[in-house]
């Protein structure tokens, strides 16, 4: 028995890891592969794409917008309708962890809901600085009982 025992466990220690599906380096957050290039898709068809999900909107108030290596870029302050119904999450930048700064919007398409916090997807980290400042004339904010619809996402 033990002469079996010795070369399976071997082989088992030996053998590669299989690769996960989709994955990024890192522990980031995944969406799996998609048929499409999401260089193709606009940002609505990528939304879709990620089983958007009924939400409260004062529910999102107050959670943080975290980047692929969760590391939190701000808190969601307000959500607004801009006139041609687009959703946008309103977030400091900048200030001192997360607080302050001044407001940008940060389109409903390009984020993610993962359980307590909200993945920005499809803006890198370093190009949320460039975003235009957020004006309430803008948009109007959400009632915080209106239902919209996230993305969800997962690890």
């Amino acid at each position: 028995m033990r002469r079996t025992a010795l070369p399976l466990l071997l082989a088992l220690l030996l053998a590669p890891l299989p690769a996960r599906a989709g994955g990024l380096p890192g522990g980031a957050h995944t969406q799996g592969q998609q048929a499409v290039s999401e260089d193709d898709q606009t940002p609505e068809e990528r939304m879709n794409a990620r089983f958007p999900q009924k939400v409260r909107v004062g529910d999102l108030i107050g959670i943080p917008v975290q980047d692929f290596d969760d590391r939190i870029l701000g808190y969601v302050t307000e959500v607004a309708r801009k006139p041609d119904g687009a959703i946008v999450l309103v977030m400091p930048e900048g200030g001192w962890f997360g607080r302050g700064g001044r407001p940008v919007p940060i389109p409903i398409e390009t984020v993610a809901i993962l359980a307590r916090h909200i993945n920005l997807l499809d803006i890198p980290r370093e190009d949320v600085p460039k975003l235009a400042t957020w004006d309430p004339a803008q948009g109007t904010p959400i009632d915080k009982n209106d239902i919209i619809r996230i993305a969800i996402s997962r690890r």
